[in-house]
């Protein structure tokens, strides 16, 4: 009895030390990974001299340097949305480029767009639409036409041409285009109401809601990932890229009765002509005023 309880104890000790080391083997080599063994998420280095629209944005304040780390964290490694958004500008910069040139407007708002929409006709939950976002009050507001048959804000030129408007006044208001940019957001009232009360005159001085208080550092992120993709990790080839097929313009100012009858004359079919005019509605173009719209036909 008494050998077998000793033997016992040895069998004990032993199976501790084992334990024990089988531990330490384990400390020193680190948990299995639970992703692929070539996947790192890597810390990201606030790039030095960032700026929106040739204003500096202070990052040497650690409020503002934490909060712009968080944009390029979550624009960085969000790598689908990314890479879309990547394709997306190749198709649609080369028209938002000349007009914000056009209507003097710092080439760094294109990256407002992406942020507002993706570069998508698309709505938000508020009710906002278009590449730019614009309620239909605004809209209408700046001469757009909005109702069930025509929504100009889903027309590109037409939009940016209206975006254009409202930053202009926006800088003319407070100053400073990184302001107008966070009133693009907000409301110009809004804006003007926290400045007062708050009673400073800088974006970056300001307590703002969650949304406009990320709102220009999102930007500002988009814009330097878009600007510089490589190094963020981001792989592709040129024709990887979308581009957006040439197209010609057709003068009309009658009443469209059928669309899909409209579109075989020019041997297109009904899903083309909205895809090239997204502002058309519905099935027939009313146009009891007999205005003057422009409608893309694609060059085959």
């Amino acid at each position: 009895m008494q050998r077998a309880l000793r033997n016992l104890g040895i069998y004990s000790t032993t199976l501790l030390v084992l334990l024990f080391l089988n531990a330490v083997h384990v400390s020193d080599t680190g948990p299995e990974k639970n992703t692929h063994e070539t996947y790192n998420i890597k810390a990201l280095k606030i790039p030095e001299g960032l700026t929106f629209a040739g204003e500096k944005v202070p990052t040497e304040r650690f409020d503002i340097r934490e909060r712009m780390d968080r944009e390029l964290l979550v624009n960085t490694y969000w790598q689908s949305n990314g890479l879309l958004l990547i394709k997306r500008a190749n198709k649609y910069f080369p028209i938002i480029e000349p007009l914000l040139k056009k209507y003097g407007i710092p080439d760094d708002f294109k990256y407002l767009a992406v942020a507002e929409s993706g570069l998508q006709n698309n709505s938000s939950p508020a009710g906002a639409s278009g590449f730019w976002h614009f309620l239909k009050r605004s809209a209408r507001e700046y001469g757009l036409e909005v109702n069930r048959n025509v929504d100009e804000r889903y027309n590109l030129e037409l939009s940016t041409k209206i975006a254009a408007e409202y930053l202009k006044k926006s800088k003319e208001r407070f100053g400073s285009w990184t302001l107008a940019a966070a009133a693009y957001n907000a409301g110009n009232a809004r804006i003007a109401n926290r400045l007062k009360v708050q009673q400073v005159d800088d974006y970056y001085d300001l307590l703002l809601n969650s949304e406009t208080s990320r709102y220009v550092f999102r930007i500002v992120a988009i814009k330097e990932i878009l600007s510089n993709p490589k190094q963020y990790g981001f792989e592709f080839e040129k024709n990887d890229l979308y581009t957006l097929p040439k197209t010609r313009t057709v003068k009309v100012d009658t009443a469209i009765t059928n669309i899909a009858s409209f579109a075989k004359q020019f041997n297109m079919t009904y899903k083309e002509v909205k895809l090239y005019n997204p502002w058309l509605r519905e099935n027939r173009l009313h146009n009891k005023s007999r205005k003057l719209y422009h409608i893309k036909i694609p060059v085959k």
